[in-house]
């Protein structure tokens, strides 16, 4: 048996980050129990790595303008270099969805973020691909960028470690019972007392709150797929990555290639989710419509992951408001890695300070007044 002050479910960015700034405040007793053998089996490895800050939503984006500036000055402590191409981002729009994205950019800039209303010419002058693309505006974001998503996650994990967090990896939890003094978990190989359960399993936040009988949320998984092509003479390494928001799809370069995406989006099951062919016809139509340039643009590899998305569009982070010691790190959608160092840093805070408020922002409560 093994007895430990907090144990975390999951570790990927939601588990890793906050692990990570709970042992940078004093809280050293951590353990992070993971079902897959390597870090990052899921979303936290099969996103598109992209830092974007320009969102609708005030309280997400405060933590992506925090997340980003992060990757551009970490903390004294990390393990190891971060590898973030401060390339910038571009954002497209059109009809209802410009005047949206104007409203964002300016909400962004209200709260800090630098960004930018570029006419189309401007645009197209940043990016040639952008020539035959159908827009009406651009919101120019450069402090944007890629950042390297594994050695991301391992620094969190790394740092973490250095400072007495523990993690087990093939560790898949088959039951969980509620104590008074806290949880019992049992594994394949152990079984683990926790007196605080830290839930960032990802697609599997709600399996997980079942076991410990609290209310299912609405945490929705989604599979997103993603294409990437062979080397490219023409593709500038240089390039942002380019969102049209209006017609949903975006690119960005990857190695001497483009990392492509069209945006699907299906509810499934939690798993490791199968390819559909389908979406690559999908792709295929948006950019023949909306971005012709990269019509033939080979593809030689692809991948899909799962993004898992609340029913409001925020993340739940915050204590169970039913279950005694049940703390939630879910429903990061597709800002996990964006967001990531902050929503620790804010989950580290939460626990420490044990609190519990419907009234916040991610608080799980909020779903329970409705």
């Amino acid at each position: 048996m093994t007895v430990v002050e907090h144990v975390v479910i999951g570790a990927g960015f939601a588990g890793a980050a906050t692990a990570y700034h709970l042992a940078r405040s004093g809280v050293a007793d951590v353990l992070i129990l993971e079902q897959e053998p390597i870090p990052g089996f899921h979303s936290s490895g099969r996103n598109a790595a992209m830092i974007r800050q320009c969102v609708p939503d005030a309280a997400v984006l405060a933590l992506a303008r925090d997340g980003a500036a992060f990757l551009h000055q970490v903390l004294g402590d990390w393990p190891e270099p971060v590898q973030f191409r401060n390339n910038g981002s571009l954002l497209l729009g059109s009809g209802a969805s410009w005047a949206k994205l104007k409203k964002d950019a300016e909400l962004g800039r209200s709260m800090g973020v630098k960004t930018e209303v570029w006419s189309v010419a401007q645009a197209k002058a940043r990016v040639s691909l952008l020539q035959d693309a159908v827009f009406e505006g651009a919101i120019w974001c450069g402090t944007d960028g890629i950042v390297d998503i594994h050695a991301l996650l391992l620094g969190y994990l790394k740092g973490g470690m250095s400072k007495g967090v523990r993690v087990r990896y093939n560790c898949q939890v088959r039951s969980i019972r509620s104590m008074g003094d806290g949880f019992e978990l049992v594994t394949q190989e152990d079984i683990v007392q926790a007196r605080v359960l830290i839930n960032a399993s990802g697609a599997w936040a709600n399996v997980i709150a079942q076991m410990a009988g609290a209310v299912e949320l609405p945490l929705r998984p989604y599979r997103r797929h993603l294409f990437v092509s062979p080397p490219l003479p023409w593709v500038d390494p240089r390039w942002p990555f380019v969102w049209d928001v209006t017609h949903d799809i975006y690119f960005r370069p990857e190695g001497e290639g483009l990392l492509l995406c069209a945006c699907d989006q299906q509810e499934m099951l939690p798993s490791d989710p199968p390819e559909d062919p389908t979406v690559r016809e999908l792709l295929a139509e948006k950019i023949q419509q909306f971005m012709p340039a990269l019509s033939g643009v080979p593809i030689n590899r692809s991948w899909a992951g799962l993004r898992t998305i609340t029913s409001d569009g925020r993340f739940v982070i915050g204590w169970d408001p039913k279950i005694e010691r049940l703390f939630w790190v879910a429903g990061l959608g597709g800002h996990g890695v964006t967001t990531s160092s902050a929503v620790g840093e804010l989950a580290a805070q939460l626990i420490i300070d044990g609190r519990i408020s419907a009234a916040d922002a991610f608080s799980p409560a909020r779903f329970l007044q409705r």
